[in-house]
Protein backbone atom coordinates (compact mmCIF):
# COMPACT_ATOMS: atom_id res chain seq x y z
CA UNK A 1 0.00 0.00 0.00
CA UNK A 2 1.66 3.07 -1.15
CA UNK A 3 1.21 6.71 -0.85
CA UNK A 4 2.13 10.15 -1.94
CA UNK A 5 1.33 13.92 -1.34
CA UNK A 6 2.81 17.26 -1.07
CA UNK A 7 1.80 19.97 1.48
CA UNK A 8 3.05 23.56 1.11
CA UNK A 9 4.98 26.02 3.25
CA UNK A 10 3.65 28.88 5.73
CA UNK A 11 3.98 32.25 6.60
CA UNK A 12 2.92 33.88 9.53
CA UNK A 13 0.54 36.87 9.68
CA UNK A 14 -0.17 36.57 13.67
CA UNK A 15 2.06 34.10 15.71
CA UNK A 16 -0.25 32.10 18.43
CA UNK A 17 2.31 31.76 20.92
CA UNK A 18 0.97 34.96 23.42
CA UNK A 19 -2.38 34.34 23.01
CA UNK A 20 -3.54 31.26 21.18
CA UNK A 21 -5.01 32.85 18.03
CA UNK A 22 -2.67 32.73 15.03
CA UNK A 23 -3.11 33.83 11.21
CA UNK A 24 -0.64 32.09 8.42
CA UNK A 25 -0.73 31.50 4.92
CA UNK A 26 0.20 29.24 2.75
CA UNK A 27 3.28 29.34 0.54
CA UNK A 28 4.28 27.84 -2.74
CA UNK A 29 7.37 25.72 -1.30
CA UNK A 30 6.38 22.48 -1.43
CA UNK A 31 7.69 19.23 1.15
CA UNK A 32 6.74 15.80 -0.55
CA UNK A 33 6.04 12.54 1.46
CA UNK A 34 6.22 8.92 0.48
CA UNK A 35 3.87 6.53 2.78
CA UNK A 36 4.53 2.82 2.08
CA UNK A 37 2.57 0.59 4.72
CA UNK A 38 3.06 -3.38 5.38
CA UNK A 39 0.35 -5.43 7.23
CA UNK A 40 3.23 -7.22 8.58
CA UNK A 41 5.55 -4.39 10.03
CA UNK A 42 5.46 -3.66 13.63
CA UNK A 43 6.10 0.09 13.53
CA UNK A 44 7.11 2.91 11.25
CA UNK A 45 10.90 4.20 10.10
CA UNK A 46 11.01 7.88 8.77
CA UNK A 47 13.51 9.06 6.64
CA UNK A 48 14.32 13.12 5.89
CA UNK A 49 15.82 13.60 2.33
CA UNK A 50 19.30 15.50 2.69
CA UNK A 51 18.98 14.84 6.92
CA UNK A 52 19.98 11.18 7.63
CA UNK A 53 19.85 12.37 11.03
CA UNK A 54 17.23 14.07 11.72
CA UNK A 55 14.29 13.43 13.65
CA UNK A 56 11.70 11.79 12.20
CA UNK A 57 9.38 10.94 15.20
CA UNK A 58 7.04 13.28 14.15
CA UNK A 59 6.06 11.97 10.15
CA UNK A 60 6.56 8.54 12.28
CA UNK A 61 3.92 9.57 14.50
CA UNK A 62 1.48 10.74 12.00
CA UNK A 63 1.67 7.30 9.99
CA UNK A 64 0.59 5.54 13.25
CA UNK A 65 -2.20 8.06 14.39
CA UNK A 66 -3.48 7.39 10.50
CA UNK A 67 -3.57 3.71 10.39
CA UNK A 68 -4.89 3.48 13.92
CA UNK A 69 -8.04 5.67 12.97
CA UNK A 70 -8.38 4.44 9.47
CA UNK A 71 -6.18 1.32 8.89
CA UNK A 72 -6.00 -1.64 10.73
CA UNK A 73 -2.75 -0.33 12.78
CA UNK A 74 -0.28 -1.11 9.64
CA UNK A 75 4.00 -0.04 10.57
CA UNK A 76 5.28 0.60 7.39
CA UNK A 77 8.01 3.76 6.39
CA UNK A 78 7.64 7.27 5.19
CA UNK A 79 10.38 9.20 3.39
CA UNK A 80 9.99 12.76 3.15
CA UNK A 81 11.79 15.47 0.94
CA UNK A 82 11.59 19.08 0.27
CA UNK A 83 11.53 20.41 -3.04
CA UNK A 84 12.62 23.95 -1.89
CA UNK A 85 13.86 23.86 2.05
CA UNK A 86 13.17 26.90 3.83
CA UNK A 87 15.65 25.34 6.80
CA UNK A 88 14.46 23.03 9.48
CA UNK A 89 12.40 25.06 11.56
CA UNK A 90 8.01 24.23 12.91
CA UNK A 91 6.50 25.57 9.81
CA UNK A 92 8.94 22.37 8.30
CA UNK A 93 7.98 19.90 10.03
CA UNK A 94 4.31 21.31 10.33
CA UNK A 95 4.41 20.17 6.56
CA UNK A 96 6.05 17.83 6.34
CA UNK A 97 3.23 16.24 8.86
CA UNK A 98 0.74 17.66 6.62
CA UNK A 99 2.36 15.57 3.43
CA UNK A 100 2.41 12.57 5.41
CA UNK A 101 -0.67 12.27 7.01
CA UNK A 102 -2.41 12.86 3.35
CA UNK A 103 0.41 10.29 1.88
CA UNK A 104 -1.13 7.50 4.48
CA UNK A 105 -4.42 8.60 3.59
CA UNK A 106 -3.60 7.68 -0.07
CA UNK A 107 -2.14 4.46 0.69
CA UNK A 108 -5.24 3.10 2.75
CA UNK A 109 -7.26 4.68 -0.14
CA UNK A 110 -9.00 6.95 2.91
CA UNK A 111 -7.98 10.51 1.13
CA UNK A 112 -11.90 11.69 0.17
CA UNK A 113 -13.24 9.87 3.82
CA UNK A 114 -11.41 12.80 5.86
CA UNK A 115 -12.31 16.23 5.95
CA UNK A 116 -8.65 18.54 5.02
CA UNK A 117 -9.09 20.39 8.46
CA UNK A 118 -9.73 17.17 10.04
CA UNK A 119 -6.60 15.96 8.53
CA UNK A 120 -4.56 18.85 9.46
CA UNK A 121 -6.01 18.21 12.90
CA UNK A 122 -4.10 14.66 12.58
CA UNK A 123 -0.73 16.43 12.17
CA UNK A 124 -0.90 18.75 15.15
CA UNK A 125 -1.92 16.12 17.34
CA UNK A 126 1.55 14.10 16.25
CA UNK A 127 3.38 17.45 16.39
CA UNK A 128 2.33 17.62 20.01
CA UNK A 129 2.96 14.43 20.68
CA UNK A 130 6.42 14.45 19.87
CA UNK A 131 7.03 17.59 21.17
CA UNK A 132 7.69 19.78 18.03
CA UNK A 133 5.25 22.81 18.68
CA UNK A 134 3.82 24.75 21.67
CA UNK A 135 0.61 26.16 20.28
CA UNK A 136 0.21 22.70 18.22
CA UNK A 137 0.40 25.38 15.27
CA UNK A 138 -2.82 24.94 14.12
CA UNK A 139 -2.77 28.09 12.25
CA UNK A 140 0.44 27.00 10.13
CA UNK A 141 -0.62 23.07 9.66
CA UNK A 142 -4.67 25.07 8.53
CA UNK A 143 -3.20 27.21 6.18
CA UNK A 144 -0.42 24.21 4.00
CA UNK A 145 -3.37 22.05 4.60
CA UNK A 146 -6.30 24.01 3.40
CA UNK A 147 -4.21 26.64 1.12
CA UNK A 148 -4.44 30.40 1.26
CA UNK A 149 -4.98 32.03 4.50
CA UNK A 150 -6.42 31.32 7.74
CA UNK A 151 -6.93 32.20 11.27
CA UNK A 152 -7.88 29.26 13.88
CA UNK A 153 -7.97 29.33 18.11
CA UNK A 154 -5.02 27.14 18.58
CA UNK A 155 -6.37 26.25 21.92
CA UNK A 156 -9.21 24.75 20.38
CA UNK A 157 -7.61 23.50 17.15
CA UNK A 158 -10.50 25.91 15.77
CA UNK A 159 -10.99 27.22 12.42
CA UNK A 160 -12.01 31.03 12.36
CA UNK A 161 -11.67 31.57 8.75
CA UNK A 162 -9.91 30.78 5.38
CA UNK A 163 -9.73 33.29 2.63
CA UNK A 164 -7.71 33.09 -0.86
CA UNK A 165 -5.20 35.28 -0.83
CA UNK A 166 -2.68 36.06 -3.69
CA UNK A 167 0.82 37.80 -3.19
CA UNK A 168 4.19 37.97 -3.81
CA UNK A 169 5.67 36.32 -1.31
CA UNK A 170 10.00 37.04 0.18
CA UNK A 171 11.37 34.63 2.72
CA UNK A 172 14.63 35.26 4.33
CA UNK A 173 15.99 32.36 5.88
CA UNK A 174 19.35 32.48 8.35
CA UNK A 175 21.68 29.62 8.66
CA UNK A 176 20.56 29.37 12.14
CA UNK A 177 17.91 27.19 13.45
CA UNK A 178 15.14 28.35 15.56
CA UNK A 179 12.10 25.88 17.31
CA UNK A 180 8.76 27.15 18.69
CA UNK A 181 9.01 24.83 21.31
CA UNK A 182 12.73 26.62 22.69
CA UNK A 183 10.61 29.89 22.67
CA UNK A 184 10.29 31.79 25.94
CA UNK A 185 6.06 31.76 25.81
CA UNK A 186 6.06 33.52 29.24
CA UNK A 187 8.25 36.46 27.57
CA UNK A 188 5.93 36.15 24.79
CA UNK A 189 2.62 36.11 26.39
CA UNK A 190 3.57 40.01 27.62
CA UNK A 191 2.87 41.29 24.33
CA UNK A 192 -0.44 39.52 23.92
CA UNK A 193 -2.36 42.67 23.99
CA UNK A 194 -0.79 43.50 20.74
CA UNK A 195 -1.43 39.90 19.25
CA UNK A 196 -5.25 40.79 20.38
CA UNK A 197 -4.69 44.07 17.82
CA UNK A 198 -3.19 42.06 15.18
CA UNK A 199 -6.14 39.72 15.63
CA UNK A 200 -8.56 42.71 15.18
CA UNK A 201 -6.50 43.84 12.11
CA UNK A 202 -6.13 40.38 10.28
CA UNK A 203 -10.11 40.14 11.39
CA UNK A 204 -10.42 43.15 9.21
CA UNK A 205 -8.25 41.96 6.22
CA UNK A 206 -5.72 44.37 7.08
CA UNK A 207 -3.23 41.79 6.71
CA UNK A 208 -0.13 43.64 5.67
CA UNK A 209 -0.58 45.68 8.85
CA UNK A 210 -1.11 43.11 11.12
CA UNK A 211 2.02 40.93 10.12
CA UNK A 212 4.10 44.32 9.99
CA UNK A 213 2.70 44.28 14.01
CA UNK A 214 3.36 40.70 14.95
CA UNK A 215 7.06 40.61 13.57
CA UNK A 216 8.11 43.93 15.49
CA UNK A 217 6.30 42.63 18.48
CA UNK A 218 7.73 39.23 18.18
CA UNK A 219 11.01 39.95 17.00
CA UNK A 220 11.72 42.05 20.30
CA UNK A 221 10.06 39.78 22.51
CA UNK A 222 12.19 37.19 20.93
CA UNK A 223 15.51 38.99 20.87
CA UNK A 224 15.45 38.63 16.74
CA UNK A 225 16.32 41.94 15.24
CA UNK A 226 13.68 44.33 13.15
CA UNK A 227 15.85 45.58 11.10
CA UNK A 228 15.22 43.08 8.36
CA UNK A 229 11.34 44.06 8.81
CA UNK A 230 12.08 47.74 8.88
CA UNK A 231 14.37 47.39 6.10
CA UNK A 232 11.79 45.72 4.09
CA UNK A 233 8.55 48.39 4.66
CA UNK A 234 9.17 51.22 2.22
CA UNK A 235 8.67 48.46 -0.48
CA UNK A 236 6.14 45.56 1.09
CA UNK A 237 2.59 45.39 1.69
CA UNK A 238 4.03 43.61 5.08
CA UNK A 239 7.41 42.33 6.49
CA UNK A 240 7.39 39.89 9.70
CA UNK A 241 9.11 37.38 11.67
CA UNK A 242 8.03 34.08 10.40
CA UNK A 243 6.84 32.11 13.52
CA UNK A 244 9.27 32.23 16.59
CA UNK A 245 12.17 33.05 13.70
CA UNK A 246 14.94 33.30 12.55
CA UNK A 247 13.10 33.29 8.96
CA UNK A 248 11.42 36.95 7.71
CA UNK A 249 8.76 36.53 5.15
CA UNK A 250 7.50 39.41 3.23
CA UNK A 251 4.74 39.89 1.02
CA UNK A 252 3.19 42.65 -2.11
CA UNK A 253 3.84 42.99 -5.95
CA UNK A 254 6.40 41.37 -7.23
CA UNK A 255 8.61 44.10 -8.16
CA UNK A 256 8.26 45.66 -4.79
CA UNK A 257 9.34 42.12 -3.71
CA UNK A 258 12.72 42.34 -5.99
CA UNK A 259 13.68 45.53 -4.41
CA UNK A 260 13.63 43.78 -0.56
CA UNK A 261 15.48 41.39 -2.06
CA UNK A 262 18.19 43.00 -3.02
CA UNK A 263 18.38 44.68 0.36
CA UNK A 264 18.27 40.91 2.53
CA UNK A 265 20.15 39.26 -0.34
CA UNK A 266 23.17 41.17 2.09
CA UNK A 267 22.55 38.90 4.91
CA UNK A 268 23.53 35.47 5.50
CA UNK A 269 21.36 32.92 4.67
CA UNK A 270 18.81 32.14 1.48
CA UNK A 271 16.38 34.54 -0.10
CA UNK A 272 13.85 33.20 -1.81
CA UNK A 273 10.89 34.95 -4.16
CA UNK A 274 7.77 32.77 -4.24
CA UNK A 275 4.48 33.37 -4.59
CA UNK A 276 0.81 32.33 -2.25
CA UNK A 277 -0.25 29.11 -2.87
CA UNK A 278 -3.86 29.06 -2.83
CA UNK A 279 -4.45 24.85 -3.38
CA UNK A 280 -3.33 23.08 -0.08
CA UNK A 281 -1.65 20.02 0.94
CA UNK A 282 -2.91 17.45 -1.64
CA UNK A 283 -2.01 13.67 -3.16
CA UNK A 284 0.46 13.39 -5.96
Amino acid sequence: MDGRAAAPAAGTVLNALATGVGSAFALDFDVTAEVHLDAAADDVTGEIADHPDADTALVEECVALVTDQFGDGEGGSVHTGQRSPLGVRTEEFQRAANATVLATLDALGRVDDVERVDAARIGVQAARDTGVTVTGAFDDASASMLGGLTMTDNTEDELLFQEDVEWAALVWTPPEQSFSADADVERCQRIAPMADHVADLAAAGEYGTAMTVNGLAYAAALDHPTAPIVDALPHADGASLSGTGPSYVAVGGHDALTEVKSLWDENPGTVRLTTTQLDGARTT
